[in-house]
């Protein structure tokens, strides 16, 4: 039942809360827990709460939807402590309307919490949702689909693909298609005087191109036959262990010959082949795993309105705003969306996972206006088809098998949850090849990025953007060149590890563009800990996170070198003299090695 309990002026600080079965609540496996509305006590909702993931949450009811045309409002507090009374209208779910509340609350312990919500509103049931999934604009469904996904997110076969991903680590990111040809120019116009994104992939978006003028202009896309080699080389090359590409993007057209459209790479050009298959029997001979994007929410030239038109109607009910989100309101195509996905995306994804047998990712997107019905048939598909497939959280809602931080962002300490996170990054400021953009992160920007997302637990995919060729700019091959020198010294700080008890230490977020002696980040594998740097090493290290309070360390050894180092730990910190002793220019990891 609902419950509409009535505000009152004082928080009685003697209620008891209530939760399921008089039990405290737990976290679920996305972190965020669901609280009932069923049980009040002097007109408050009160729950207790066990959480294994301390950090930052927000607090978000559920309404009735027959009751959520007018403003929502209530009051909020942790641990009897009041945290704000303004909710904000969401988004809409099968059962009811989103809101949360605008500020978030910081748990510094896990343990048993108590939480009490007042309001008028007609709340269905709450929850408590990790502030990196607000961030990111995930979107928690229903429930109604919840345990039939946690039971294949569970399996064996699962777990196992999350345990191969999770030691993967780092992987390459490819956006390449119609797109790269135009190199972020459209009839002389740069994408910065576009309508959209700057970003080079978003072209046929900035610049309104008909579908009609876009499959014209696809013709004349005719890439180099050894795209497939020269790639996996360069990934392999970089220290990489799979690679993912863009076998679909937002424009809708395929790198790989598909049964279900005639707009892709064997019947809209004159290329002859299917690059995606040739891309994936390269990486294969390179021992590389391999994973495919596609665009399941967007497609521009067969894709409708992306169903646009359908939302706005229902959220003007209720006073939700509504975003395009990528969805062509220029010249959208005249099916319907529900048909394009029934006549094509279901399919297309259903191809690729045949065509390639060893598929270990589905890297899905432009998720935006799907139905939550959508979003969990794609997983449950993919599950069916080949249960050893890790999906990524842009499939919709919450169904991914893992979280992304966002593009070029990795989640701070307090915004790590259950799942597991990938970070997806530019080496420069577009995915998709734009010819006049030269800035390029260096090797110590790129692995700076890397060894933070390393110490957090999570994984690294780097994107590169090939021109109209296949080609990958001299400046990006020559970073990668350089990082991956650093990845394959010190794969054993890297690959198969997990978070240890400190993060990093010395970390100067001002300045991250040059490197500093003093700056460590940390990761670890059973005893045994890495400290990881990116300067060169001079005289001495003195690291504080290992000194007598980490436990006595038994050995201390330099990746990538057989002379012995001369060390010393004290109540302070773990001293190491490096007199005589010379580490690469972009840094070392040490191996510490930490009794029982």
């Amino acid at each position: 039942m609902t419950l509409r309990p009535f505000a009152i002026c004082a928080l009685s600080l003697l209620a008891f809360p209530f939760s399921a079965n008089g039990a405290p609540l737990s976290q679920r496996a996305d972190s965020s827990v669901i609280m009932p509305a069923d049980t009040a006590v002097d007109g408050k909702l009160i729950w207790e709460v066990v959480l294994n993931h301390p950090g930052t949450y927000v607090l978000q009811v559920v309404v009735e939807l027959n009751e959520a045309t007018g403003e929502i409002s209530g009051t909020f507090y942790a641990d009897s402590k009041p945290l704000g009374e303004k909710l904000e209208k969401q988004y809409i779910i099968e059962d009811g309307l989103v809101a949360e509340f605008s500020d978030a609350v910081t748990f510094e312990a896990g343990g048993v919490h108590t939480l009490t919500l007042k309001t008028e509103a007609a709340v269905k049931y709450a929850r408590l949702v990790p502030q990196g999934y607000v961030k990111s604009r995930i979107s928690l469904s229903s429930g109604k689909y919840y345990d039939e996904w946690l039971k294949m997110h569970e399996s064996p076969e699962k777990v196992a693909a999350m345990e191969w991903y999770k030691q993967a680590r780092f992987g390459m990111f490819i956006h390449w298609g119609v797109y790269s040809k135009a190199a972020g120019i459209w009839k002389g116009k740069r994408m910065e005087e576009g309508d959209g994104p700057r970003v080079a992939e978003w072209v046929m978006n900035s610049f309104k191109i008909s579908r009609e003028e876009y499959r014209d202009y696809a013709k004349n896309f005719n890439p180099d036959k050894s795209f497939a080699t020269n790639i996996a080389k360069l990934a392999k090359d970089t220290g990489m262990k799979y690679v993912v590409i863009t076998s679909k993007h937002h424009d809708g057209f395929g790198l790989f010959d598909s049964a279900h459209s005639d707009f892709d790479i064997a019947d809209s050009t004159d290329y002859e082949g299917d690059l995606i298959k040739e891309l994936y029997d390269a990486c294969r001979a390179e021992g590389l795993d391999f994973g495919v994007y596609y665009s399941h929410g967007n497609d521009w030239t067969e894709g409708g309105d992306g169903n646009y038109a359908n939302v706005l109607e229902r959220d003007k009910q209720y006073g939700v705003s509504t975003r395009p989100n990528g969805k062509n309101l220029w010249d959208p195509s005249p099916n319907t969306h529900l048909e394009y996905l029934e006549n094509k995306a279901y399919l297309q994804v259903a191809e690729l996972i045949k065509l390639l047998p060893d598929l270990r990712l589905i890297w899905f997107d432009g998720e935006g206006l799907i139905t939550e019905e959508q979003a969990f048939r794609f997983y449950k598909m993919v599950y069916e088809l080949n249960p050893g497939i890790v999906v990524n959280r842009r499939v919709g809602y919450d169904f991914g098998d893992y979280v992304d931080a966002g593009d070029n962002k990795t989640p701070a300490a307090n915004e790590l949850a259950a799942k597991h996170f990938e970070t997806c990054g530019t080496a420069n400021h577009s995915w998709g090849f734009k010819e006049y953009d030269h800035d390029w992160k260096t090797p110590h920007e790129l692995l700076r990025n890397f060894v933070d997302i390393v110490s957090k637990g999570g994984n690294y995919l780097l994107n590169i953007g090939p021109d109209g060729k296949g080609k990958v700019p001299d400046e990006c091959v020559a970073s990668f060149a350089e990082m991956g020198e650093w990845v394959k010294t010190n794969s054993e700080a890297i690959f198969g590890n997990e978070r240890w008890t400190v993060f990093n230490e010395g970390i100067d977020a001002k300045s991250t563009k040059e490197p500093k002696a003093t700056e460590f980040w940390f990761s670890s594998k059973g005893e045994k800990v890495y400290a990881m740097s990116l300067a060169p090493n001079s005289e001495s290290a003195h690291i504080l996170s290992l000194g007598n309070i980490a436990g006595e360390i038994t050995a201390v050894r330099l990746l990538g070198s057989e002379k012995e180092l001369n060390w010393t730990q004290t109540d302070d910190a773990l001293q190491v003299d490096f007199k005589g002793i010379e580490t690469g220019n972009n840094g070392y990891a040490l191996e510490v090695t930490l009794g029982k």
